[in-house]
Protein backbone atom coordinates (compact mmCIF):
# COMPACT_ATOMS: atom_id res chain seq x y z
CA UNK A 1 0.00 0.00 0.00
CA UNK A 2 2.90 2.58 0.72
CA UNK A 3 4.66 1.47 -2.52
CA UNK A 4 1.60 2.41 -4.50
CA UNK A 5 1.00 5.68 -2.16
CA UNK A 6 4.55 6.85 -3.21
CA UNK A 7 4.04 6.07 -7.04
CA UNK A 8 0.86 7.98 -6.97
CA UNK A 9 2.33 10.82 -5.09
CA UNK A 10 5.78 10.44 -7.06
CA UNK A 11 3.36 11.00 -10.58
CA UNK A 12 0.79 13.81 -8.87
CA UNK A 13 4.37 15.96 -7.78
CA UNK A 14 5.32 14.96 -11.87
CA UNK A 15 8.41 13.28 -11.02
CA UNK A 16 9.30 10.62 -13.40
CA UNK A 17 9.41 6.90 -11.62
CA UNK A 18 12.63 4.66 -12.25
CA UNK A 19 10.60 3.19 -15.20
CA UNK A 20 9.93 6.28 -17.05
CA UNK A 21 13.73 7.62 -16.17
CA UNK A 22 15.01 4.17 -17.81
CA UNK A 23 12.65 4.44 -21.02
CA UNK A 24 14.29 8.17 -21.14
CA UNK A 25 17.61 6.88 -21.26
CA UNK A 26 16.84 3.86 -23.56
CA UNK A 27 14.34 5.20 -26.33
CA UNK A 28 17.22 7.34 -27.78
CA UNK A 29 19.47 4.20 -27.77
CA UNK A 30 17.01 2.09 -29.28
CA UNK A 31 16.37 4.58 -32.10
CA UNK A 32 20.01 5.25 -32.53
CA UNK A 33 20.08 1.26 -33.26
CA UNK A 34 17.55 0.89 -35.49
CA UNK A 35 18.66 3.86 -37.73
CA UNK A 36 22.31 2.09 -37.94
CA UNK A 37 20.58 -1.27 -38.65
CA UNK A 38 18.63 0.47 -41.80
CA UNK A 39 21.87 2.37 -43.07
CA UNK A 40 24.00 -0.39 -42.63
CA UNK A 41 21.28 -3.01 -44.51
CA UNK A 42 20.50 -0.04 -47.14
CA UNK A 43 24.40 0.15 -47.74
CA UNK A 44 24.88 -4.14 -47.77
CA UNK A 45 22.26 -3.96 -50.09
CA UNK A 46 23.44 -1.36 -52.99
CA UNK A 47 26.89 -2.92 -52.73
CA UNK A 48 25.02 -6.09 -53.31
CA UNK A 49 23.50 -4.85 -56.22
CA UNK A 50 26.73 -3.59 -57.30
CA UNK A 51 28.44 -6.49 -57.69
CA UNK A 52 26.07 -8.38 -59.34
CA UNK A 53 25.92 -5.75 -61.71
CA UNK A 54 29.75 -6.30 -62.12
CA UNK A 55 29.12 -9.86 -62.16
CA UNK A 56 31.32 -10.04 -59.32
CA UNK A 57 31.78 -12.82 -56.78
CA UNK A 58 32.14 -12.19 -53.39
CA UNK A 59 35.04 -14.29 -51.40
CA UNK A 60 34.67 -13.18 -47.87
CA UNK A 61 35.45 -16.74 -46.60
CA UNK A 62 39.15 -16.45 -48.05
CA UNK A 63 39.28 -12.94 -45.99
CA UNK A 64 40.50 -14.37 -42.53
CA UNK A 65 43.79 -16.34 -44.23
CA UNK A 66 45.00 -13.09 -44.87
CA UNK A 67 44.60 -11.84 -40.78
CA UNK A 68 45.49 -14.63 -39.23
CA UNK A 69 46.23 -18.81 -40.31
CA UNK A 70 46.94 -21.67 -37.73
CA UNK A 71 49.99 -23.62 -38.74
CA UNK A 72 52.36 -25.77 -36.03
CA UNK A 73 49.91 -25.22 -33.10
CA UNK A 74 49.78 -22.25 -32.86
CA UNK A 75 47.65 -18.99 -34.57
CA UNK A 76 50.55 -16.62 -37.07
CA UNK A 77 49.99 -12.66 -37.72
CA UNK A 78 49.35 -12.97 -42.01
CA UNK A 79 50.08 -10.11 -44.04
CA UNK A 80 46.91 -7.75 -43.09
CA UNK A 81 47.67 -8.48 -38.83
CA UNK A 82 51.26 -7.76 -39.85
CA UNK A 83 50.51 -4.30 -42.00
CA UNK A 84 48.41 -3.60 -38.77
CA UNK A 85 50.78 -4.06 -36.66
CA UNK A 86 53.51 -1.73 -38.47
CA UNK A 87 51.10 1.05 -38.85
CA UNK A 88 50.13 1.13 -34.95
CA UNK A 89 53.60 1.27 -34.62
CA UNK A 90 54.33 4.17 -36.55
CA UNK A 91 51.32 6.00 -35.70
CA UNK A 92 52.53 5.67 -31.66
CA UNK A 93 55.81 6.80 -32.57
CA UNK A 94 54.45 9.79 -34.75
CA UNK A 95 51.88 10.97 -32.48
CA UNK A 96 54.72 10.92 -29.59
CA UNK A 97 56.54 13.19 -32.02
CA UNK A 98 53.76 15.36 -32.89
CA UNK A 99 52.79 16.24 -29.73
CA UNK A 100 56.56 17.00 -28.87
CA UNK A 101 57.13 19.79 -32.01
CA UNK A 102 53.69 20.74 -31.69
CA UNK A 103 54.32 21.89 -27.98
CA UNK A 104 57.62 23.25 -28.56
CA UNK A 105 56.25 25.32 -31.58
CA UNK A 106 53.62 26.48 -29.94
CA UNK A 107 55.63 27.37 -27.10
CA UNK A 108 58.06 29.27 -29.69
CA UNK A 109 55.15 31.24 -31.54
CA UNK A 110 54.11 32.70 -27.54
CA UNK A 111 57.50 33.65 -26.70
CA UNK A 112 59.09 37.18 -26.69
CA UNK A 113 62.18 36.31 -29.02
CA UNK A 114 61.29 36.99 -32.10
CA UNK A 115 63.64 34.93 -34.09
CA UNK A 116 61.56 31.72 -32.38
CA UNK A 117 58.33 33.50 -33.34
CA UNK A 118 59.62 34.16 -37.11
CA UNK A 119 60.98 30.26 -36.98
CA UNK A 120 57.79 28.54 -35.65
CA UNK A 121 56.02 30.47 -38.30
CA UNK A 122 57.56 29.69 -41.26
CA UNK A 123 57.52 26.20 -40.02
CA UNK A 124 53.50 26.43 -39.77
CA UNK A 125 53.04 28.07 -42.69
CA UNK A 126 55.31 25.77 -45.04
CA UNK A 127 53.87 22.65 -44.00
CA UNK A 128 50.18 23.84 -43.99
CA UNK A 129 50.79 24.74 -47.41
CA UNK A 130 52.40 22.10 -49.28
CA UNK A 131 50.85 18.73 -49.51
CA UNK A 132 51.48 16.05 -47.26
CA UNK A 133 52.18 13.65 -50.11
CA UNK A 134 54.82 16.26 -51.71
CA UNK A 135 56.13 16.15 -48.22
CA UNK A 136 56.52 12.44 -47.84
CA UNK A 137 58.00 12.67 -51.31
CA UNK A 138 60.71 15.06 -50.14
CA UNK A 139 61.48 13.67 -47.36
CA UNK A 140 62.13 10.22 -49.20
CA UNK A 141 63.87 11.32 -52.19
CA UNK A 142 66.00 13.70 -51.22
CA UNK A 143 66.53 14.97 -46.91
CA UNK A 144 66.40 11.32 -45.91
CA UNK A 145 69.43 10.08 -48.43
CA UNK A 146 71.07 13.15 -47.16
CA UNK A 147 70.81 12.34 -43.92
CA UNK A 148 70.87 8.34 -43.69
CA UNK A 149 67.16 7.89 -42.02
CA UNK A 150 65.58 4.35 -42.91
CA UNK A 151 62.56 4.51 -44.91
CA UNK A 152 60.79 4.12 -41.19
CA UNK A 153 62.15 6.88 -39.30
CA UNK A 154 61.35 9.16 -42.80
CA UNK A 155 58.11 8.33 -42.80
CA UNK A 156 57.71 9.29 -38.45
CA UNK A 157 59.79 12.60 -39.52
CA UNK A 158 57.34 13.11 -42.36
CA UNK A 159 53.83 12.38 -40.24
CA UNK A 160 55.02 14.43 -37.35
CA UNK A 161 56.41 17.26 -39.08
CA UNK A 162 52.50 17.59 -41.15
CA UNK A 163 50.45 16.47 -37.97
CA UNK A 164 52.71 18.48 -35.76
CA UNK A 165 52.06 22.17 -37.24
CA UNK A 166 48.41 21.53 -36.90
CA UNK A 167 48.68 20.82 -33.10
CA UNK A 168 51.11 23.21 -32.63
CA UNK A 169 47.99 25.93 -33.60
CA UNK A 170 46.27 23.77 -31.76
CA UNK A 171 48.00 24.10 -28.44
CA UNK A 172 48.76 27.77 -28.87
CA UNK A 173 44.82 28.52 -28.70
CA UNK A 174 44.51 26.64 -25.92
CA UNK A 175 47.64 28.89 -24.16
CA UNK A 176 46.04 31.79 -24.99
CA UNK A 177 43.20 30.85 -23.41
CA UNK A 178 44.56 30.35 -20.12
CA UNK A 179 44.35 33.99 -18.39
CA UNK A 180 47.85 35.42 -18.12
CA UNK A 181 46.95 36.56 -14.32
CA UNK A 182 47.48 33.09 -13.82
CA UNK A 183 51.34 33.07 -15.17
CA UNK A 184 51.92 36.36 -13.02
CA UNK A 185 50.55 34.54 -9.67
CA UNK A 186 52.65 31.75 -9.97
CA UNK A 187 55.87 33.79 -10.64
CA UNK A 188 54.60 35.92 -7.64
CA UNK A 189 54.97 33.17 -5.49
CA UNK A 190 58.31 32.00 -6.72
CA UNK A 191 57.99 29.40 -8.70
CA UNK A 192 60.15 28.98 -11.56
CA UNK A 193 58.70 29.41 -15.41
CA UNK A 194 59.59 25.88 -16.39
CA UNK A 195 57.81 24.90 -13.32
CA UNK A 196 54.72 27.12 -13.79
CA UNK A 197 54.04 25.53 -17.17
CA UNK A 198 54.56 22.12 -16.49
CA UNK A 199 52.08 22.36 -12.73
CA UNK A 200 49.69 25.31 -13.76
CA UNK A 201 49.66 26.31 -17.65
CA UNK A 202 49.90 22.71 -19.63
CA UNK A 203 47.34 20.87 -17.36
CA UNK A 204 44.48 23.08 -18.00
CA UNK A 205 45.46 23.25 -21.74
CA UNK A 206 45.40 19.90 -22.21
CA UNK A 207 42.02 19.87 -20.68
CA UNK A 208 41.10 22.81 -23.07
CA UNK A 209 42.12 21.21 -25.85
CA UNK A 210 41.95 17.81 -25.81
CA UNK A 211 39.07 17.22 -27.85
CA UNK A 212 40.53 18.86 -30.79
CA UNK A 213 43.81 16.91 -29.82
CA UNK A 214 41.96 13.91 -30.55
CA UNK A 215 40.48 14.89 -33.88
CA UNK A 216 44.67 15.88 -34.74
CA UNK A 217 45.54 12.21 -33.48
CA UNK A 218 42.76 10.73 -35.54
CA UNK A 219 43.82 12.43 -38.56
CA UNK A 220 47.12 11.15 -38.17
CA UNK A 221 46.52 7.56 -38.01
CA UNK A 222 44.35 8.05 -41.25
CA UNK A 223 47.37 10.05 -42.45
CA UNK A 224 49.46 7.13 -42.29
CA UNK A 225 48.42 5.09 -45.13
CA UNK A 226 49.87 7.72 -47.26
CA UNK A 227 53.47 6.73 -46.81
CA UNK A 228 52.57 3.36 -48.32
CA UNK A 229 54.23 5.54 -51.39
CA UNK A 230 57.99 4.77 -49.72
CA UNK A 231 57.35 0.78 -49.87
CA UNK A 232 56.37 0.28 -46.41
CA UNK A 233 54.51 -2.53 -45.20
CA UNK A 234 52.17 -0.99 -43.62
CA UNK A 235 48.07 -2.12 -43.59
CA UNK A 236 47.82 -0.06 -46.53
CA UNK A 237 50.91 -1.77 -48.60
CA UNK A 238 49.81 -5.02 -47.29
CA UNK A 239 46.11 -4.34 -48.73
CA UNK A 240 47.57 -3.60 -51.89
CA UNK A 241 49.40 -6.12 -52.57
CA UNK A 242 46.90 -8.52 -51.42
CA UNK A 243 44.25 -7.34 -54.23
CA UNK A 244 46.99 -7.62 -56.95
CA UNK A 245 47.60 -11.25 -56.43
CA UNK A 246 43.64 -12.07 -55.32
CA UNK A 247 41.34 -9.39 -57.35
CA UNK A 248 39.55 -9.06 -53.95
CA UNK A 249 39.31 -5.53 -53.60
CA UNK A 250 35.58 -5.31 -52.30
CA UNK A 251 36.29 -7.93 -49.18
CA UNK A 252 40.01 -6.58 -48.85
CA UNK A 253 39.53 -2.78 -48.56
CA UNK A 254 36.18 -2.72 -46.78
CA UNK A 255 38.50 -5.13 -43.92
CA UNK A 256 41.26 -2.67 -44.05
CA UNK A 257 38.74 0.47 -43.81
CA UNK A 258 36.84 -1.93 -40.75
CA UNK A 259 40.17 -2.11 -39.05
CA UNK A 260 41.22 1.46 -39.26
CA UNK A 261 38.04 2.24 -37.90
CA UNK A 262 38.88 0.07 -35.21
CA UNK A 263 42.08 1.82 -34.40
CA UNK A 264 40.44 5.85 -34.60
CA UNK A 265 37.08 4.83 -32.43
CA UNK A 266 39.16 3.71 -29.92
CA UNK A 267 41.78 6.56 -30.18
CA UNK A 268 38.48 8.70 -29.58
CA UNK A 269 37.86 6.14 -26.79
CA UNK A 270 40.89 6.58 -24.67
CA UNK A 271 40.32 10.36 -25.27
CA UNK A 272 36.80 10.69 -24.28
CA UNK A 273 38.07 8.30 -20.96
CA UNK A 274 40.78 10.99 -20.63
CA UNK A 275 38.68 14.21 -20.73
CA UNK A 276 36.25 12.49 -18.23
CA UNK A 277 38.86 11.60 -16.14
CA UNK A 278 40.33 15.25 -16.28
CA UNK A 279 36.73 17.07 -15.57
CA UNK A 280 36.26 14.97 -12.86
CA UNK A 281 39.79 15.30 -10.94
CA UNK A 282 38.39 19.12 -12.01
CA UNK A 283 35.70 19.32 -10.01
Amino acid sequence: MQTVTRHYNRLEQGTPSPCQTALRVIKPILQALCQMIILIAALLFLLDSGAKNMDYQWQWQRVSDYIAFYEEGRWWPAELLQGLTVTIKLSILSLVATMAIGLITALLRSSSSLVGRLLAFSYITLIRNTPLLVQVYVLYFILGPMLGLERFTTAVVALALFQGAYTAEVIRSGLNAIPKGQFEAAQALGMSKPYVYWDVILPQMLRRTLPALTNEAVSLVKNSSIVSVMAIFDLTTEARNIVAETAMPFEIWFTVAALYLCLTLTLSGVAAWLEHRFTLKHN
